[in-house]
Protein backbone atom coordinates (compact mmCIF):
# COMPACT_ATOMS: atom_id res chain seq x y z
CA UNK A 1 0.00 0.00 0.00
CA UNK A 2 2.95 2.42 0.73
CA UNK A 3 4.20 2.17 -3.12
CA UNK A 4 1.14 2.67 -4.27
CA UNK A 5 0.58 5.92 -2.17
CA UNK A 6 4.25 7.33 -3.30
CA UNK A 7 3.78 5.96 -6.93
CA UNK A 8 -0.42 7.04 -7.22
CA UNK A 9 0.43 10.40 -5.61
CA UNK A 10 3.36 11.57 -7.65
CA UNK A 11 1.67 10.36 -10.80
CA UNK A 12 -1.34 12.10 -9.61
CA UNK A 13 0.45 15.38 -9.17
CA UNK A 14 2.27 15.31 -12.21
CA UNK A 15 -0.72 14.60 -14.44
CA UNK A 16 -2.95 17.81 -13.11
CA UNK A 17 0.55 19.74 -14.24
CA UNK A 18 2.45 20.27 -10.48
CA UNK A 19 5.66 21.17 -10.96
CA UNK A 20 8.26 18.38 -10.72
CA UNK A 21 9.85 19.17 -7.21
CA UNK A 22 6.52 19.61 -5.81
CA UNK A 23 5.69 16.01 -7.10
CA UNK A 24 8.54 13.83 -5.71
CA UNK A 25 8.10 15.71 -2.18
CA UNK A 26 4.69 15.66 -1.53
CA UNK A 27 4.34 11.93 -2.46
CA UNK A 28 7.16 11.40 -0.38
CA UNK A 29 5.72 13.21 2.58
CA UNK A 30 2.24 11.45 2.49
CA UNK A 31 3.86 7.92 2.26
CA UNK A 32 6.25 8.82 5.16
CA UNK A 33 3.11 10.06 7.33
CA UNK A 34 1.30 6.75 6.00
CA UNK A 35 4.25 4.24 7.32
CA UNK A 36 4.55 6.13 10.47
CA UNK A 37 8.03 7.48 9.96
CA UNK A 38 8.95 10.77 11.50
CA UNK A 39 8.29 13.48 9.11
CA UNK A 40 11.42 15.15 9.39
CA UNK A 41 12.71 12.24 7.47
CA UNK A 42 12.03 13.53 4.64
CA UNK A 43 13.71 17.10 5.29
CA UNK A 44 16.43 15.25 6.31
CA UNK A 45 16.94 13.10 3.30
CA UNK A 46 16.23 16.55 1.05
CA UNK A 47 18.81 18.45 2.61
CA UNK A 48 21.46 15.64 2.32
CA UNK A 49 20.58 15.17 -1.31
CA UNK A 50 21.06 18.89 -2.31
CA UNK A 51 24.59 18.84 0.01
CA UNK A 52 26.65 17.20 -3.05
CA UNK A 53 29.89 18.99 -3.46
CA UNK A 54 29.88 17.16 -7.21
CA UNK A 55 26.37 18.99 -8.22
CA UNK A 56 28.14 22.29 -8.16
CA UNK A 57 29.52 21.49 -11.64
CA UNK A 58 26.11 21.50 -13.17
CA UNK A 59 25.22 24.98 -12.91
CA UNK A 60 28.32 26.16 -13.65
CA UNK A 61 28.90 24.13 -16.83
CA UNK A 62 25.38 25.46 -17.69
CA UNK A 63 27.02 29.17 -16.90
CA UNK A 64 29.43 28.83 -19.21
CA UNK A 65 28.22 27.31 -21.87
CA UNK A 66 25.32 30.26 -22.05
CA UNK A 67 28.60 32.62 -21.76
CA UNK A 68 30.38 31.33 -24.95
CA UNK A 69 26.62 31.01 -26.86
CA UNK A 70 26.20 35.20 -26.02
CA UNK A 71 29.74 35.37 -26.42
CA UNK A 72 29.65 34.79 -30.21
CA UNK A 73 31.27 31.35 -29.94
CA UNK A 74 28.09 29.62 -31.52
CA UNK A 75 28.30 31.76 -34.22
CA UNK A 76 32.30 31.21 -35.24
CA UNK A 77 31.62 27.16 -34.72
CA UNK A 78 28.75 27.04 -37.29
CA UNK A 79 30.97 28.93 -40.04
CA UNK A 80 33.85 26.56 -39.03
CA UNK A 81 31.32 23.70 -39.54
CA UNK A 82 29.80 24.99 -43.03
CA UNK A 83 33.40 25.30 -44.34
CA UNK A 84 33.93 22.15 -43.39
CA UNK A 85 30.47 20.01 -44.54
CA UNK A 86 28.80 22.54 -46.14
CA UNK A 87 29.28 21.26 -49.55
CA UNK A 88 27.52 17.53 -49.06
CA UNK A 89 24.33 16.96 -50.03
CA UNK A 90 21.67 18.96 -48.06
CA UNK A 91 24.84 20.67 -46.91
CA UNK A 92 23.16 23.18 -44.26
CA UNK A 93 21.81 20.61 -42.88
CA UNK A 94 25.04 18.87 -42.36
CA UNK A 95 26.39 21.92 -40.96
CA UNK A 96 23.57 21.97 -38.65
CA UNK A 97 24.46 18.51 -36.88
CA UNK A 98 28.31 19.26 -37.02
CA UNK A 99 28.11 22.26 -34.93
CA UNK A 100 26.02 20.63 -32.98
CA UNK A 101 28.75 17.93 -32.20
CA UNK A 102 31.24 20.79 -31.86
CA UNK A 103 29.34 22.90 -29.67
CA UNK A 104 28.15 20.41 -27.62
CA UNK A 105 31.45 19.52 -26.42
CA UNK A 106 31.50 23.62 -24.73
CA UNK A 107 27.84 23.77 -23.49
CA UNK A 108 26.64 19.84 -22.09
CA UNK A 109 23.25 20.96 -22.61
CA UNK A 110 20.57 19.48 -25.47
CA UNK A 111 18.01 22.51 -24.34
CA UNK A 112 20.79 24.85 -25.04
CA UNK A 113 22.45 23.60 -28.21
CA UNK A 114 18.96 23.38 -29.94
CA UNK A 115 18.28 26.99 -28.85
CA UNK A 116 21.81 28.29 -29.97
CA UNK A 117 22.73 25.95 -32.92
CA UNK A 118 18.81 26.05 -34.13
CA UNK A 119 18.34 29.66 -33.39
CA UNK A 120 21.87 29.98 -35.89
CA UNK A 121 20.63 27.55 -38.44
CA UNK A 122 17.11 26.78 -38.73
CA UNK A 123 16.25 30.70 -40.18
CA UNK A 124 19.72 30.36 -42.70
CA UNK A 125 17.67 26.76 -43.80
CA UNK A 126 14.55 27.90 -43.85
CA UNK A 127 15.98 30.76 -46.26
CA UNK A 128 17.42 28.28 -48.69
CA UNK A 129 14.81 26.42 -49.72
CA UNK A 130 14.97 24.05 -46.87
CA UNK A 131 11.75 22.60 -45.35
CA UNK A 132 10.94 23.81 -42.00
CA UNK A 133 10.36 20.37 -40.71
CA UNK A 134 13.34 18.91 -41.88
CA UNK A 135 15.35 21.74 -40.28
CA UNK A 136 13.43 21.46 -37.26
CA UNK A 137 14.42 17.82 -37.30
CA UNK A 138 18.25 18.07 -37.85
CA UNK A 139 17.84 20.46 -35.01
CA UNK A 140 16.58 18.45 -32.41
CA UNK A 141 17.96 15.27 -33.03
CA UNK A 142 21.91 17.07 -33.34
CA UNK A 143 21.10 18.43 -30.07
CA UNK A 144 20.91 15.35 -28.49
CA UNK A 145 24.68 14.74 -29.32
CA UNK A 146 25.56 16.95 -26.88
CA UNK A 147 23.56 14.80 -24.42
CA UNK A 148 26.66 11.97 -24.76
CA UNK A 149 29.88 14.15 -24.43
CA UNK A 150 31.92 16.35 -22.24
CA UNK A 151 30.48 17.92 -20.32
CA UNK A 152 27.24 15.98 -20.21
CA UNK A 153 25.27 17.68 -17.36
CA UNK A 154 23.12 14.28 -17.60
CA UNK A 155 26.23 12.58 -16.80
CA UNK A 156 26.88 14.39 -14.07
CA UNK A 157 23.38 13.58 -12.36
CA UNK A 158 23.46 10.33 -13.17
CA UNK A 159 26.67 9.49 -10.98
CA UNK A 160 25.86 11.39 -8.04
CA UNK A 161 22.43 9.41 -8.58
CA UNK A 162 24.36 6.49 -8.07
CA UNK A 163 25.52 7.34 -4.45
CA UNK A 164 29.12 9.12 -6.38
CA UNK A 165 30.36 5.53 -7.03
CA UNK A 166 31.03 5.85 -11.04
CA UNK A 167 33.86 7.70 -11.99
CA UNK A 168 32.66 10.96 -13.95
CA UNK A 169 35.68 10.70 -16.06
CA UNK A 170 34.91 6.93 -16.99
CA UNK A 171 31.64 8.29 -18.02
CA UNK A 172 32.86 11.25 -19.84
CA UNK A 173 35.39 9.44 -22.21
CA UNK A 174 32.26 6.52 -22.22
CA UNK A 175 30.23 8.79 -23.91
CA UNK A 176 32.53 10.26 -27.12
CA UNK A 177 32.10 6.93 -28.86
CA UNK A 178 28.90 6.63 -29.16
CA UNK A 179 28.10 10.58 -29.38
CA UNK A 180 30.45 10.36 -32.48
CA UNK A 181 28.71 7.50 -33.61
CA UNK A 182 24.88 9.05 -33.30
CA UNK A 183 26.46 11.93 -35.18
CA UNK A 184 27.48 9.66 -37.96
CA UNK A 185 24.18 8.13 -38.39
CA UNK A 186 22.38 11.10 -38.21
CA UNK A 187 24.72 13.05 -41.53
CA UNK A 188 24.01 9.90 -43.37
CA UNK A 189 20.18 10.12 -42.29
CA UNK A 190 20.31 13.83 -43.04
CA UNK A 191 22.08 13.11 -46.99
CA UNK A 192 19.57 10.66 -47.15
CA UNK A 193 16.75 12.61 -46.65
CA UNK A 194 18.16 15.54 -48.51
CA UNK A 195 18.61 13.71 -51.73
CA UNK A 196 14.96 12.60 -51.56
CA UNK A 197 13.93 15.91 -51.54
CA UNK A 198 16.44 17.36 -53.78
CA UNK A 199 17.97 19.85 -51.82
CA UNK A 200 21.17 20.96 -53.24
CA UNK A 201 25.11 20.74 -52.62
CA UNK A 202 27.31 22.98 -52.39
CA UNK A 203 30.53 24.16 -53.26
CA UNK A 204 33.72 23.71 -51.12
CA UNK A 205 35.77 26.43 -49.78
CA UNK A 206 39.12 25.17 -49.91
CA UNK A 207 41.59 23.86 -47.24
CA UNK A 208 42.87 27.76 -46.58
CA UNK A 209 39.02 28.94 -45.89
CA UNK A 210 38.06 25.88 -43.46
CA UNK A 211 41.63 26.76 -41.79
CA UNK A 212 41.00 30.40 -41.37
CA UNK A 213 37.57 29.42 -39.85
CA UNK A 214 39.10 26.59 -37.83
CA UNK A 215 41.22 29.70 -35.93
CA UNK A 216 38.43 31.79 -35.29
CA UNK A 217 36.72 28.96 -33.62
CA UNK A 218 40.07 27.76 -32.34
CA UNK A 219 39.85 29.77 -28.63
CA UNK A 220 36.06 28.28 -27.98
CA UNK A 221 37.02 24.64 -29.02
CA UNK A 222 40.02 24.55 -26.76
CA UNK A 223 37.25 24.43 -23.77
CA UNK A 224 36.77 20.78 -24.71
CA UNK A 225 40.47 19.49 -24.11
CA UNK A 226 40.58 21.92 -20.61
CA UNK A 227 37.16 20.13 -19.65
CA UNK A 228 38.09 16.78 -20.50
CA UNK A 229 42.05 16.44 -20.82
CA UNK A 230 41.61 17.89 -17.10
CA UNK A 231 39.14 15.90 -15.31
CA UNK A 232 40.61 12.90 -17.62
CA UNK A 233 43.79 12.98 -16.14
CA UNK A 234 42.61 13.90 -12.41
CA UNK A 235 44.60 17.54 -12.15
CA UNK A 236 40.99 19.01 -11.28
CA UNK A 237 37.69 17.40 -10.25
CA UNK A 238 34.45 17.83 -12.51
CA UNK A 239 33.43 20.64 -10.09
CA UNK A 240 36.53 22.33 -10.22
CA UNK A 241 36.26 22.09 -13.98
CA UNK A 242 33.29 23.61 -14.44
CA UNK A 243 34.68 26.77 -12.37
CA UNK A 244 37.70 26.73 -14.75
CA UNK A 245 35.15 26.84 -17.74
CA UNK A 246 33.20 30.06 -16.63
CA UNK A 247 36.86 31.52 -15.89
CA UNK A 248 38.29 30.34 -19.35
CA UNK A 249 34.85 31.44 -21.34
CA UNK A 250 34.82 35.09 -19.74
CA UNK A 251 38.56 35.34 -20.72
CA UNK A 252 37.47 33.89 -24.49
CA UNK A 253 34.44 36.47 -24.77
CA UNK A 254 35.51 39.10 -22.98
CA UNK A 255 39.13 39.58 -23.83
CA UNK A 256 39.19 37.83 -27.23
CA UNK A 257 36.22 37.99 -29.31
CA UNK A 258 35.49 41.37 -27.02
CA UNK A 259 31.82 39.96 -27.81
CA UNK A 260 30.34 39.81 -24.48
CA UNK A 261 28.27 43.07 -23.12
CA UNK A 262 27.12 43.69 -19.82
CA UNK A 263 23.75 42.79 -20.61
CA UNK A 264 24.26 39.33 -21.89
CA UNK A 265 26.69 38.61 -18.53
CA UNK A 266 23.59 39.96 -16.19
CA UNK A 267 21.32 37.91 -17.91
CA UNK A 268 23.71 34.20 -18.24
CA UNK A 269 24.21 35.05 -14.61
CA UNK A 270 20.57 35.20 -13.26
CA UNK A 271 19.98 31.97 -15.53
CA UNK A 272 22.36 30.25 -13.94
CA UNK A 273 21.13 31.40 -10.85
CA UNK A 274 18.11 30.29 -11.83
CA UNK A 275 19.14 26.74 -12.99
CA UNK A 276 20.81 26.06 -10.11
CA UNK A 277 17.90 26.92 -7.26
CA UNK A 278 15.50 24.55 -10.10
CA UNK A 279 18.16 21.81 -10.07
CA UNK A 280 18.66 21.58 -6.83
CA UNK A 281 15.49 21.66 -5.59
CA UNK A 282 14.54 18.53 -7.76
CA UNK A 283 17.76 16.59 -6.56
CA UNK A 284 17.10 16.94 -2.76
CA UNK A 285 13.30 15.96 -3.10
CA UNK A 286 14.30 13.41 -5.57
CA UNK A 287 16.87 11.75 -2.75
CA UNK A 288 13.78 11.99 -0.30
CA UNK A 289 11.80 10.06 -2.63
CA UNK A 290 14.65 7.29 -4.07
CA UNK A 291 15.47 6.79 -0.36
CA UNK A 292 11.73 5.43 0.39
CA UNK A 293 12.08 3.07 -2.63
CA UNK A 294 15.37 1.64 -1.12
CA UNK A 295 13.17 1.70 2.03
CA UNK A 296 10.44 -0.26 0.43
CA UNK A 297 12.75 -2.40 -1.40
CA UNK A 298 11.44 -1.97 -4.32
CA UNK A 299 14.53 -2.24 -6.49
CA UNK A 300 14.65 -6.14 -4.80
CA UNK A 301 11.38 -6.68 -6.14
CA UNK A 302 12.07 -5.34 -9.64
CA UNK A 303 14.53 -7.89 -10.01
CA UNK A 304 12.86 -10.53 -8.38
CA UNK A 305 10.16 -9.81 -11.02
CA UNK A 306 12.87 -9.85 -13.83
CA UNK A 307 13.83 -12.67 -13.26
CA UNK A 308 10.49 -14.02 -13.51
CA UNK A 309 10.33 -12.82 -17.32
CA UNK A 310 14.17 -13.78 -17.89
CA UNK A 311 17.25 -14.37 -16.81
CA UNK A 312 19.38 -12.92 -19.83
CA UNK A 313 20.81 -10.08 -19.47
CA UNK A 314 20.03 -8.96 -23.43
CA UNK A 315 16.29 -10.02 -22.62
CA UNK A 316 16.71 -7.16 -19.05
CA UNK A 317 18.42 -4.57 -21.65
CA UNK A 318 15.78 -4.77 -23.69
CA UNK A 319 12.85 -4.95 -21.12
CA UNK A 320 14.89 -1.85 -19.69
CA UNK A 321 14.96 0.16 -23.18
CA UNK A 322 11.48 0.09 -23.92
CA UNK A 323 10.58 0.98 -20.34
CA UNK A 324 12.71 4.13 -20.06
CA UNK A 325 11.59 4.62 -23.45
CA UNK A 326 8.24 5.16 -22.76
CA UNK A 327 8.90 6.68 -19.18
CA UNK A 328 10.68 9.45 -21.11
CA UNK A 329 8.25 10.83 -23.09
CA UNK A 330 6.22 11.56 -19.48
CA UNK A 331 9.22 13.04 -18.28
CA UNK A 332 12.05 15.69 -18.22
CA UNK A 333 15.12 13.73 -18.22
CA UNK A 334 16.84 15.04 -15.27
CA UNK A 335 14.39 13.75 -13.19
CA UNK A 336 13.94 10.49 -14.80
CA UNK A 337 17.74 9.63 -14.19
CA UNK A 338 17.57 11.12 -10.50
CA UNK A 339 14.46 8.72 -9.63
CA UNK A 340 15.33 5.68 -12.07
CA UNK A 341 18.71 5.38 -11.47
CA UNK A 342 18.37 4.01 -7.82
CA UNK A 343 15.74 1.80 -9.16
CA UNK A 344 17.69 0.27 -12.40
CA UNK A 345 20.97 0.18 -11.46
CA UNK A 346 21.14 -2.35 -9.00
CA UNK A 347 18.94 -4.80 -10.75
CA UNK A 348 21.69 -4.10 -14.52
CA UNK A 349 24.76 -5.01 -11.87
CA UNK A 350 22.67 -8.05 -10.30
CA UNK A 351 23.10 -9.16 -13.93
CA UNK A 352 26.80 -8.25 -14.30
CA UNK A 353 26.27 -5.13 -16.64
CA UNK A 354 28.81 -2.79 -16.14
CA UNK A 355 27.31 0.80 -14.36
CA UNK A 356 29.20 3.01 -16.69
CA UNK A 357 27.79 1.18 -20.03
CA UNK A 358 24.50 1.35 -18.74
CA UNK A 359 25.14 5.28 -17.88
CA UNK A 360 25.69 5.30 -21.87
CA UNK A 361 22.35 3.89 -22.27
CA UNK A 362 20.10 5.49 -20.52
CA UNK A 363 21.46 8.97 -21.08
CA UNK A 364 20.92 8.04 -25.05
CA UNK A 365 17.60 6.54 -24.10
CA UNK A 366 16.29 9.64 -21.83
CA UNK A 367 17.95 11.70 -24.62
CA UNK A 368 15.57 10.32 -27.36
CA UNK A 369 12.69 11.34 -24.98
CA UNK A 370 13.72 14.76 -24.87
CA UNK A 371 12.56 15.06 -28.69
CA UNK A 372 9.44 13.13 -27.57
CA UNK A 373 6.17 14.44 -26.89
CA UNK A 374 4.65 14.93 -24.75
CA UNK A 375 6.98 16.33 -22.77
CA UNK A 376 10.15 16.97 -25.30
CA UNK A 377 11.60 19.87 -24.47
CA UNK A 378 14.34 19.82 -27.26
CA UNK A 379 11.37 19.30 -29.47
CA UNK A 380 9.54 22.03 -28.06
CA UNK A 381 12.78 24.87 -28.51
CA UNK A 382 13.24 23.84 -31.90
CA UNK A 383 9.76 23.59 -33.05
CA UNK A 384 9.39 27.34 -31.39
CA UNK A 385 12.55 28.19 -33.38
CA UNK A 386 11.11 26.95 -36.76
CA UNK A 387 7.91 28.83 -35.93
CA UNK A 388 5.74 25.32 -36.97
CA UNK A 389 3.86 22.82 -34.43
CA UNK A 390 4.78 19.30 -33.27
CA UNK A 391 2.94 17.61 -35.33
CA UNK A 392 4.39 19.04 -38.23
CA UNK A 393 7.75 18.07 -37.15
CA UNK A 394 6.28 14.45 -36.00
CA UNK A 395 5.07 13.73 -39.72
CA UNK A 396 8.50 13.39 -41.05
CA UNK A 397 10.80 12.56 -38.13
CA UNK A 398 10.40 9.13 -38.11
CA UNK A 399 13.82 8.16 -40.16
CA UNK A 400 15.75 10.59 -37.54
CA UNK A 401 14.14 8.35 -34.92
CA UNK A 402 14.86 5.31 -36.37
CA UNK A 403 18.56 6.49 -36.73
CA UNK A 404 18.67 6.98 -32.63
CA UNK A 405 16.81 3.35 -32.18
CA UNK A 406 19.86 1.87 -34.26
CA UNK A 407 22.06 3.71 -32.55
CA UNK A 408 21.01 2.55 -29.06
CA UNK A 409 20.55 -0.67 -29.89
CA UNK A 410 24.42 -0.68 -31.58
CA UNK A 411 25.31 1.01 -27.73
CA UNK A 412 23.44 -1.27 -25.80
CA UNK A 413 24.61 -4.54 -27.49
CA UNK A 414 27.86 -3.61 -27.99
CA UNK A 415 29.71 -2.83 -24.78
CA UNK A 416 33.23 -2.33 -26.52
CA UNK A 417 31.62 0.99 -27.62
CA UNK A 418 31.28 2.20 -24.89
CA UNK A 419 33.96 1.01 -22.61
CA UNK A 420 36.60 0.87 -25.15
CA UNK A 421 37.60 4.11 -24.68
CA UNK A 422 37.51 4.39 -20.68
CA UNK A 423 40.19 1.11 -20.98
CA UNK A 424 42.49 2.71 -23.10
CA UNK A 425 42.20 6.04 -20.76
CA UNK A 426 42.73 4.21 -17.67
Amino acid sequence: MAAWILFGSFTLLMLIGTPIAFCLGVASFATVLYMGLPPLVVFQQINSGMSVFTLLAVPFFIYAGDLMVRGGIAQRIVAFAGALVGHLRGGLGQVNIAASTLFGGISGSAVAEAAAVGGLMIPQMKARGYGADYAVNVTSMAALIALLLPPSHNMIIYSISAGGKISIADLFTAGIVPGLLFAAALMVTAYVVARRRGYPTGVFPGFARVGGHLLAALPGLLLIAIIFGGVRSGVFTATESSCIAVFYALLVTLFVYRSLGWKSFVAATLGAVRTTAMVLLIIGCAAAFSWLMAYMRVPAQLVDWLNGVSQNPLVILLLLNVLMLVLGTFMDMGPMIIITTPIFLPVVTAYGIDPVHFGVIMILNLGIGLNTPPVGAVQFVACAVGRITVWQAMRSIWPFYCAGLVVLGLVTYVPALSLWLPGVFR
